[in-house]
């Protein structure tokens, strides 16, 4: 493993901060909440050991990140942060169950729980606590641009709203048996729905999460400014975790420019998106003849009638074969399409047939 340096050694140092404050509120809430019965309060003690847990994995997670990419994992070891989530969403996820368990039983019991100072003090002093915790990691991640640490904030001040709860419920235990059990429910179920938010983002990102659009449009951008290029397609876009990216792309020129003009405008590109944006491109050179007059008519008036069949629909690669009437070309149809691939596939065939013999060879994909 690498040294860390200064951004791992600050992510590193926040995340042990929060690990001992969650520590000691989750010590004292646990202890608070069994000495004088309010389950709600020892729910909300149970979250923040949780909240341990995920310090613990957002901790080793800068270390195992950190490790350069080797013969077993080509691509680097950034993706470990997603699976770190996973386990701590799950474990998130079983002590919200436990806890669900015991506040329904603390309702079925009847049971009627004394009003301490000692719990108003606890609670109001973890609220400033996860307040203060809130605003370091927003800071950090801020500074260095970091997801976990910027989950962390968020879960911490969620954590602030969660306790407020609490002190409901054990302000009206008094008046109202039930409200501790009912406040305890009240924290499980926000405690399930972090877990589940969770496991949710975690298993997006490791089945393949779509790319930052903002990503995307600058590197269609810098290739599309390239001397030579007529069009790009097929930007495809794969992410290993944090500031890990490939990307691959199809970049039209003229078909008449010499393979070294041509390699060195495309080798030019990669370096430059390398540079600019962290990703490593690979582009894919699809030479285009612009003296095939027939082809390019035809291409137009496919496209005019094309387009129609949906919105955001793309037609790229489109050549008539030379001395036949083989006419192939790839369409890109966005996701969000109700049309099946072969009602598309049927009616650019009758397109492409209504304006001569043409024998039309179509791929139709998702995109």
């Amino acid at each position: 493993m690498r040294n860390f340096d200064l951004r791992e050694k600050r992510g590193a140092w926040i995340c042990a901060v929060g690990l001992c404050c969650n520590l000691l509120l989750s010590a004292g809430k646990i202890a608070l909440g069994l000495l004088f019965g309010f389950v709600s309060v020892t729910a909300d003690g149970f979250n923040n050991l949780s909240d341990c847990g995920s310090g613990i994995v957002a901790l080793v997670t800068f270390f195992i990140a950190a490790k350069p990419a080797d013969r077993e994992h080509p691509f680097g070891h950034r993706r470990a942060e997603y699976i770190a989530s996973m386990i701590t969403g799950l474990i998130v996820l079983f002590l919200s169950a436990e806890l669900l368990h015991g506040s329904v039983g603390s309702i079925l019991a009847g049971e009627r729980s004394e009003i301490s100072l000692p719990i108003y003090l606890i609670l109001a002093l973890s609220i400033a606590v996860k307040a203060a915790m809130s605003a370091l990691y927003r800071v950090g991640a801020k500074k260095l641009d970091s997801d976990t640490l910027r989950a962390a904030a968020i879960d911490s001040l969620c954590d602030c709203l969660a306790t407020l709860a609490v002190i409901a419920g054990a302000a009206l235990s008094g008046l109202f048996p039930a409200a501790d059990g009912i406040a305890g429910i009240a924290v499980s179920v926000f405690i399930i729905w972090q877990g589940a938010r969770i496991l949710a983002e975690a298993s997006s990102k490791l089945l393949g999460q779509a790319p930052d659009p903002a990503l995307k449009e600058k590197i269609r951008s810098m290739a599309l400014s390239t001397d030579g290029v007529l069009g790009v397609h097929d930007l495809q876009i794969y992410g290993y975790g944090k500031d890990v990216s490939y990307a691959t792309i199809h970049i039209e020129m003229d078909a008449s420019v010499s393979m070294l003009d041509a390699h060195t405008a495309i080798d030019g590109l990669e370096m430059r998106v390398k540079r600019e944006t962290g990703a490593v491109l690979t582009a894919h050179l699809d030479p285009v003849d612009l003296t095939d007059c027939e082809g390019s008519a035809l291409r137009l008036k496919v496209w005019e009638q094309a387009r129609e069949l949906a919105d955001g629909l793309e037609m790229h690669d489109f050549r008539l074969i030379p001395g036949t009437r083989k006419v192939e070309f790839d369409v890109g149809v966005p996701y969000g399409c109700k049309m099946t691939d072969e009602a598309l596939l049927a009616a650019l065939v009758q397109i492409v047939k209504s304006f001569g013999d043409y024998d039309p060879l179509v791929n139709v994909e998702r995109e």
